[in-house]
């Protein structure tokens, strides 16, 4: 159990709701005429306001802003996303237990959750491995059960690291017979986290798309299911005032 947002708006949602239930003298007050007391009605009108969003937040979409550049091209820094929370199994708020099965992650998803060090901490990558797969990666490349990626090269990408220097990249279409989306390596950084790994039952292995600049699966190793927040599925808003150039309009709409 974790208290995070979600578990201040139960304990707001308790808290309200008691109040207002346990206030007996409402109902006759209010026949009689009388000036319901201040605290009854901020409790009514704030319970189902609190009961809303905890609901939306819990059970249907969560908010989620990008706080780094390891998901370029894809995600950039100020990016506001969407995280359907229904798309892998709904899960109690706070106790995040499983109270029913919708789907599961898929390669090439893009996926919100906590993180295995600290879990009080979101993070987003994309799964690159479900249990039971065997994933390589070396010399910049991924292979996916004994499979290289296919890899098309697209150019270079400029991008400001968090102290606003600029960094120039490659960037690659990587296409597995699960996904297809585009990467970026820095050909002056050597590729400082290789190895393979067989993804055990109950877990999936995370990559992020900016792959020399990314702190993933490759080391720290498995995301636990039970650490899974939700499948991000689109960018609702988009500003960066720290680096960028304030708000980006076209980068409003679907996540590849």
């Amino acid at each position: 159990m974790h208290l995070d947002f979600s578990g201040i708006l139960v304990i707001a949602l308790m808290v309200t709701g008691g109040i207002w239930l346990l206030d007996a003298k409402f109902w006759a007050e209010k026949r009689q005429g009388r000036d319901i007391p201040i605290l009854v009605e901020y409790a009514r009108s704030f319970f189902p306001v609190i009961l809303i969003v905890l609901i939306l937040r819990s059970f249907i979409f969560e908010p989620f802003r990008i706080p780094s550049s390891s998901m370029r091209p894809t995600l950039v820094v100020g990016d506001f996303i969407l995280v359907n929370k229904f798309a892998y199994g709904l899960r109690l708020p706070v106790v995040d237990t499983k109270i029913l099965e919708v789907g599961e992650p898929q390669r090439g998803d893009i996926m919100v959750f906590r993180y295995p060090e600290d879990p009080s901490v979101d993070y987003i990558k994309r799964v690159v491995g479900v249990p039971g797969d065997r994933i390589e990666y070396r010399n910049k490349r991924l292979s996916v059960n004994g499979k290289p990626a296919n890899i098309t090269k697209h150019g270079s990408h400029l991008w400001m690291n968090n102290r606003c220097h600029t960094i120039n990249s490659l960037r690659f279409r990587e296409q597995t017979p699960d996904s297809d989306h585009e990467i970026l390596t820095i050909p002056q950084r050597s590729s400082r986290a290789e190895g393979e790994w067989v993804v055990p039952e109950g877990s999936y292995f995370m990559l992020g798309d900016n792959r020399d600049n990314s702190r993933d699966g490759r080391y720290w190793g498995f995301v636990p299911e039970e650490n899974i927040v939700g499948k991000a599925v689109a960018v609702w808003m988009s500003w960066d005032f720290s680096c960028g150039d304030g708000i980006s309009w076209n980068r409003i709409g679907s996540i590849e």
